[in-house]
C-alpha cells in the first residue's frame, strides 16, 4: 500500500503509516492464530535457532501443533542424514539432538553472512498432558523430521461420587 502511494508521488503523514503497520501486525498475529485453545509447549535452555554461548549447541527451528489425532511436532533439519539424529523419550520430554556438519564449505573462505548454524543441536521440548510419547513415530523426509505423538488412551471413566465437607 505504501509503494502505491509512493509510486503516485505522495506519501501519508507519519501517523498513517503507524496506524497502517499497526493493523498490518494485528492482521498478521490474527492470521497466525490457528486455534483458540491454547496447548503450551516449553522449551529447554537451548532455545533459539543460533548458538548457545555455555554449550554450543543451537536448537533448530521447531513448530508443535495439534490434530485430530494428537500432536505434531515437526523439526526443520536440512543436510541432515536420519542416522545422525537422536530422540529420547522421558516422561512428557522430547529431546532431539544431534550434529549437522556443514559439508559443503570451502577450505578457506571469508563470509559476508553466515545464517545457517552447524555442529551440535539440542532441542527439550516439554508437552502438555495427554499425549502419550511412548506411541510416537518419527519420520525424516526432504530435510525435516516430523513426530507425530497420539493422544493418550482415555480409559472408560468410572463414575465416582465425590464427597462434600462442611465448611467452618
Amino acid at each position: 500500500m505504501l509503494a502505491v502511494w509512493a509510486g503516485a508521488g505522495w506519501l501519508p503523514p507519519a501517523w498513517c503509516c503507524i496506524r497502517f503497520f499497526a493493523i498490518l501486525s494485528l492482521s498478521v498475529m490474527a492470521l497466525t492464530k490457528v486455534s483458540s485453545t491454547a496447548h503450551f509447549v516449553s522449551r529447554g535452555a537451548t532455545v533459539g535457532g543460533r548458538g548457545n554461548a555455555v554449550s554450543g549447541r543451537w536448537a533448530p527451528n521447531t513448530d508443535v501443533y495439534t490434530t485430530d489425532s494428537g500432536l505434531v511436532v515437526k523439526v526443520e533439519m536440512a543436510g541432515m542424514k536420519s542416522d545422525s539424529l537422536e530422540i529420547i523419550v522421558e516422561g512428557n520430554r522430547l529431546r532431539i539432538a544431534g550434529n549437522r556438519p556443514d559439508g559443503c564449505r570451502a577450505g578457506k573462505c571469508n563470509f559476508l553472512v553466515m545464517e545457517i548454524s552447524y555442529g551440535p543441536f539440542e532441542s527439550v521440548l516439554e508437552l502438555p498432558p495427554g499425549y502419550d510419547l511412548s506411541r510416537a513415530k518419527a519420520v525424516y523426509l526432504n530435510g525435516f523430521l516430523r513426530i507425530d505423538v497420539p493422544a493418550a488412551l482415555r480409559p472408560h471413566s468410572k463414575m465416582t461420587k465425590l464427597p462434600i465437607s462442611e465448611g467452618n
